[in-house]
């Protein structure tokens, strides 16, 4: 999948893994709280790229400016694809 490419590609791992909390979620507990809808994806992505806090714990996620909107919403495709 593009956005697990993306990811790897990314800075991404050194937070998250695909099945273990490391200092945010693993993908597959993101994934297990958000259906794969349009419009959670879109809100995903603009997480991804402006950062937040405060739905995983205190410590906030840093932004990522530099990651476009559509590559965003394929990483965000691929984390929800992990859903069991």
């Amino acid at each position: 999948m593009i956005g697990e490419g993306l990811i790897k590609g990314s800075d991404c791992l050194a937070c998250h893994n695909a099945t273990k909390k490391i200092v945010g979620p693993a993908y597959v507990n993101v994934a297990a709280k958000y259906p794969a809808t349009e419009e959670n994806i879109d809100h995903l992505a603009t997480k991804i790229i402006e950062g937040g806090s405060g739905v995983w714990g205190a410590i906030p996620m840093s932004p990522h400016p530099a990651i476009s909107k559509d590559d965003a919403k394929e990483m965000v495709k691929y984390i929800l694809s992990l859903k069991k």
